[in-house]
């Protein structure tokens, strides 16, 4: 059985407050991408896992699709599988591909040996392996809060768009950016504060697209453009290039630009890109 895991982009992200557990309650909307992966899982005498492709950073076993395998071994006797992930969407872009190899595996398992598991049950294992995991589920726009775990319908047009999205080669750790972000508040005024909870990515979202680039702001941006320059002038040059709107995505470090023409494609080995009729 063979599957494709798609992306994710975030059209604004706001980072709330920290709750008790350690998480930040946060406020986003997602949307999905045909950037994908390509995910099989066959039978097999023992358990295997086999990366190609990018390099995906820590042990097979952290992997989200072998914590997905492990994840239902605990409620159903599973056989032993063999499971092949090439490796296109680059792990810490903010692309969410690790979290949809997962959820991707997940819902190959329940088709493969007949599990007969319930969409809420899906999407209760889903939040198990991660907070943007149940998005992944159905692959529709939504607006997400809590951790990433609440999810309500939110439908969001963009068809007829191009979008272009540039990895420059630098993988960010959420909890870094988390971190970081978490540090510089400390020192922000009530001038701050009142500033950001202005506009309401709702209300954003459903102005005209052209208002989005004053309005619609990822909040990660003011750490990683800090730590990552580079990263700064992608966007930058997203727009110079006639975006009508550009963003760093879910905690970096990729970043997507909304065209309403082709954009241009360029070779710079720095980069990996990725570009799509939406």
């Amino acid at each position: 059985m063979i599957s494709f895991p798609k992306s994710k982009i975030n059209l604004g992200l706001r980072i709330l407050d920290q709750r008790p557990d350690g998480y930040h309650n946060i406020e986003s909307v997602l949307y999905p991408v045909s950037w994908s992966d390509a995910l099989e899982i066959l039978p097999a005498n023992k358990l295997s896992f086999l990366i190609n492709g990018l390099q995906v950073p820590g042990s097979q076993e952290d992997n989200l699709c072998m914590k997905a395998y492990r994840l239902l071994m605990e409620f159903f006797n599973l056989p032993p599988v063999q499971i092949i992930l090439l490796k296109s969407i680059p792990p810490g872009a903010g692309l969410g591909g690790g979290s949809s190899d997962g959820v991707t595996t997940i819902k190959m398992l329940n088709k493969l040996f007949g599990l007969n598991l319930s969409a809420d049950q899906l999407q209760h294992y889903a939040v198990s392996l991660g907070s943007d995991c149940p998005f992944f589920i159905e692959e529709k726009s939504c607006i997400v809060t809590g951790r990433g775990e609440l999810m309500e319908p939110f439908a969001v047009d963009l068809s007829g768009l191009y979008l272009k999205i540039i990895y420059p080669k630098v993988e960010i750790s959420t909890a870094w950016a988390f971190k970081q972000l978490s540090s510089r508040r400390q020192f922000q005024t009530i001038e701050d504060l009142n500033d950001r909870s202005e506009h309401s990515i709702k209300s954003v979202i459903r102005a005209p697209l052209t208002e989005w680039r004053d309005h619609l702001k990822n909040e990660f941006e003011d750490v990683v453009f800090m730590q990552y320059p580079q990263i700064a002038d992608i966007k930058k040059k997203m727009y110079e290039e006639g975006a009508v709107y550009a963003s760093l995505s879910g905690s970096g470090s990729a970043v997507y630009g909304l065209f309403e023409e082709l954009p241009q494609i360029n070779g710079d080995p720095r980069f990996i890109q990725f570009t799509s009729r939406l």
